[in-house]
């Protein structure tokens, strides 16, 4: 059976979901600190050295990740400081859109400030075990 295209589904009535260009990417937020900014240059900088002459791995970080389509309903737009995925083209990108990409994230790591590291640690870990399943500490 031949695959349809985009424009051939859209004729039908069917309804696609968003793709990273029409989602949002932005917040407007900085990063919290020059430590945090670093901290993040740290993971990302070796590992791209690392994998360079590979084209199936993505390092990504300070972006959003789209996991459902609840969560843009819900304009819930967060994203770990770090991520890296295995398997996938390597390319620019606005933010990381699991069902355009096929995948979640292989690596997530939160980089935790102090005033609200007690926090972060329950709350993001929750949220990570739940969407990317991430195994308890």
């Amino acid at each position: 059976m031949q695959e349809m295209t985009v424009a051939e589904l859209a004729a039908l009535g069917v309804e696609m979901p968003p793709t990273e260009d029409a989602l949002p990417y932005d917040d407007g937020m900085p990063l919290e600190s020059e430590r945090h900014m670093l901290q993040l240059q740290l993971l990302l900088d070796p590992l791209r050295r690392f994998w360079a002459d590979r084209q199936d791995v993505y390092v990504g970080g300070n972006m959003f990740v789209y996991f459902s389509l609840e969560q843009v309903r819900n304009q819930d737009f967060r994203g770990p400081d770090f991520f890296a995925v295995l398997g996938v083209p390597k390319r620019e990108r606005k933010s990381w859109v699991v069902w355009q990409e096929g995948k979640g994230p292989d690596v997530v790591i939160e980089l935790l400030s102090e005033s609200t590291a007690a926090q972060d640690k329950e709350a993001l870990l929750a949220r990570y075990q739940e969407r990317f399943g991430a195994p308890p500490e």
